[in-house]
C-alpha cells in the first residue's frame, strides 16, 4: 500500500499580501486639514448664503423697490434655484412693471396682492415677506395664497419669463431647439445627467 504526501491545502496556496488600510496621516497634515475645515466653516456659510432679495426703484420705476422686493423674494421661493442670481429673476420680473404702467387693474392686483402677503407675514412672523428669514415660513405663507389671483398671476408669468430666457437654458441642461439640426435623436437626448 502506498501513501501519498497529504499536503495541507492551505499550505500550498500562495500567500496574500495584506495592505494596510490605516491612513498615514502625520501631525502636519492633521493641524493643516483640521485649520482648512474650522476656515471652512466659518467662511462658506457667509459665502453660500443666499443674500436678501433686492429689486431697486430704477428698475421698477411703476411698482417701486418694496413691492418689486416682494415680488422678487417671492419669485425665488417660487422657482428657487439657488444657483441663479436675482438678476435673472428681476429680468423675469421687469415686465410686470411696463404692464402695470398701462394698465391700472394690474397694478393694483399686485400691489394688493403684495400687502396682503405683507400684512400675513407681519401678523405671524412680525416682519414684511421679504425680510423673513427661513424659506419653509416664506413658502407656508404663500401656500395660503395660492388660489389668489395675484399669486397665479406671479406664477404663471414667472415660468414664461424664467424658463424661457436663452441665457439659462445651458444651466437647466436644455441645448435649445433641435429640429433645425436633425432632432435629438443623434445629439445626446439621454446625455442629461442631472435626470
Amino acid at each position: 500500500m502506498t501513501t501519498k504526501n497529504k499536503t495541507n491545502p492551505l499550505e500550498a496556496a500562495p500567500t496574500m499580501r495584506l495592505i494596510e488600510r490605516r491612513p498615514q496621516l502625520s501631525r502636519r497634515g492633521f493641524l493643516q486639514g483640521t485649520g482648512l475645515a474650522t476656515l471652512a466653516a466659518g467662511v462658506l456659510p457667509n459665502l453660500l448664503a443666499t443674500p436678501p432679495a433686492f429689486a431697486d426703484a430704477e428698475t421698477f420705476p411703476t411698482l417701486g423697490a418694496p413691492l418689486a422686493t416682494t415680488l422678487l423674494r417671492m419669485a425665488r421661493d417660487l422657482y428657487p434655484h439657488d444657483q441663479l442670481a436675482d438678476s435673472y429673476y428681476v429680468t423675469a420680473l421687469a415686465p410686470y412693471d411696463g404692464q402695470a404702467k398701462t394698465d391700472p387693474a394690474l397694478h393694483k392686483l399686485l400691489s394688493d396682492g403684495a400687502s396682503t402677503l405683507d400684512a400675513a407675514a407681519q401678523a405671524q412672523h412680525h416682519h414684511r415677506y421679504a425680510a423673513i428669514e427661513l424659506e419653509t415660513d416664506r413658502v407656508a405663507l404663500l401656500q395660503a395664497m395660492e388660489t389668489t389671483p395675484f399669486f397665479q398671476k406671479i406664477r404663471g408669468g414667472l415660468v414664461t419669463g424664467l424658463y424661457n430666457n436663452k441665457q439659462l437654458w445651458p444651466r437647466f441642461g436644455y441645448e435649445g431647439s433641435s429640429w433645425q439640426k436633425g432632432g435629438y435623436r443623434f445629439r445626446g437626448f439621454d446625455d442629461l445627467d442631472w435626470l
